[in-house]
């Protein structure tokens, strides 16, 4: 019998040893259970969080690149080239000389120009002489109408009285007639010499005008047998060379203003609900790596989207028809300190991160620019010169014309 009761005991106890590892089972399962529910709801929070104060007030694209002004070098006058001033790579500031032309055509006219207007000053200074010497003639012929008069007068009297004959009278009057005849003359040809210089001064004369605008052409002819670089940057694209014959507008070579950068960011068009002008852009490099971070704004949102714009833009009223979701361009404003001491190259790729917390800027442009975006001042010194050497050549040229006529 006592075997029997161990053995009955030794079965209970086993049956409550396996339901104690069964609870112990189950509680552990809970526990995780709730610990995995309670790592959902954690995670759930840093989520909503994170989307909250962070997320939904960013939004970032790899589709990002860096551009910039590619200033294209081209001749406005047919020439030979003679000299290369500067080659792939190389720095060139502002007014260096990039090109040359062979200059002995452009310098041929332009002392043909220089010879034509002293020419014309001469020919003007004869015109103010003409009418002097007419004026003369008309004082001159308005003294023998005068004595005419007086003789006519004087013999019609005498005639009166018998004193002379009326052959003589006659002659009186053809005289008085042919002294009045000789003064209109006199006055018609002087309104003709007038007429041509009349309100006018040697410099302002039609004829000098003229003249002076074909110097004007020649000088500045000539002057751009020498290219200028327009802006301080690098040259990239050459490709002319030595003795090339280089009709207007072929392309030479480029200047780069590597200051002059900004960044094309492509964001989705549903990335672009709350995008401003002017909010702050954090922007990458892949040429140096997340350790060098730039500072940003945006300068301006896209007028349209990259296909609108495409060469072959898409026809999506033929066909099948599948809808993409566009991208727009944004420019971003990069900070030019950090460009200068992290210089970057047209075409890198970049990456963009957009903060929107901003919402106080337009989405487009309110305001036309009150300034130019870009401009040069190396071609304003060439008008002036050819201007100063007009002034020159006329005062040369114009040497003992009355002062009247010099005024």
């Amino acid at each position: 019998m006592a075997n029997v009761s161990e053995t009955a005991d030794s079965a209970q106890d086993l049956v409550n040893q396996r339901k104690r590892k069964t609870w112990l089972l189950g509680l552990l399962l809970l526990v995780v259970l709730l610990g995995l529910l309670l790592l959902v709801v954690l995670l759930g929070a840093a989520v909503w969080a994170w989307h909250t104060l962070y997320g939904r007030w960013r939004e970032s694209t790899d589709d990002a690149y860096v551009n910039g002004n590619v200033v294209e070098i081209t001749p406005l006058v047919t020439g030979t080239v003679v000299s290369i001033g500067a080659d792939d790579g190389d720095l060139v500031h502002e007014g260096q000389v990039l090109l040359e032309f062979d200059p002995a055509d452009a310098q041929v006219g332009l002392q043909a120009a220089k010879a034509k207007l002293a020419r014309a000053v001469r020919q003007v200074r004869g015109l103010y002489s003409n009418v002097d010497g007419m004026k003369a003639q008309v004082a001159a012929r308005q003294a023998e109408l005068q004595k005419a008069q007086e003789n006519f007068t004087r013999r019609q009297t005498l005639a009166a009285g018998g004193a002379i004959s009326q052959e003589e009278l006659s002659h009186a009057r053809d005289d008085l007639a042919s002294a009045q005849s000789a003064l209109n003359s006199a006055r018609q040809q002087l309104n003709t010499s007038t007429a041509l210089v009349d309100d006018t001064v040697v410099s302002s004369h039609p004829e000098v005008q003229a003249a002076a605008a074909e110097l004007r052409q020649a000088y500045l002819a000539n002057a751009r047998t020498t290219l200028l670089a327009p802006v301080t940057g690098y040259v990239a694209k050459r490709s002319v060379q030595l003795g090339q014959r280089l009709q207007p507008g072929t392309a030479t070579m480029a200047v780069i203003p590597l200051d002059q950068l900004w960044i094309d960011a492509n964001f989705k068009e549903t990335q672009l609900r709350n995008m401003r002008i002017g909010q702050p852009v954090d922007i990458v490099a892949d040429v140096y790596g997340s350790e060098v971070k730039y500072n940003g704004t945006i300068d301006s949102l896209g007028a349209g989207t990259g296909s609108a714009f495409a060469l072959l833009p898409a026809q999506n009223a033929t066909g099948n028809w599948i809808k993409i979701v566009q991208r727009v361009p944004v420019r971003v404003h990069i900070n030019p300190e950090q460009l200068a001491r992290h210089p970057l190259r047209i075409g890198l790729s970049t990456q963009v991160d957009v903060d929107l917390h901003d919402q106080s800027g337009p989405v487009l442009a309110q305001q036309p620019r009150q300034t130019a975006s870009f401009s040069t001042r190396i071609y304003d010194r060439q008008l002036v010169e050819a201007d100063d050497m007009i002034t020159q050549l006329i005062h040369e040229n114009s040497a003992g014309a009355s002062k009247t006529a010099l005024r």
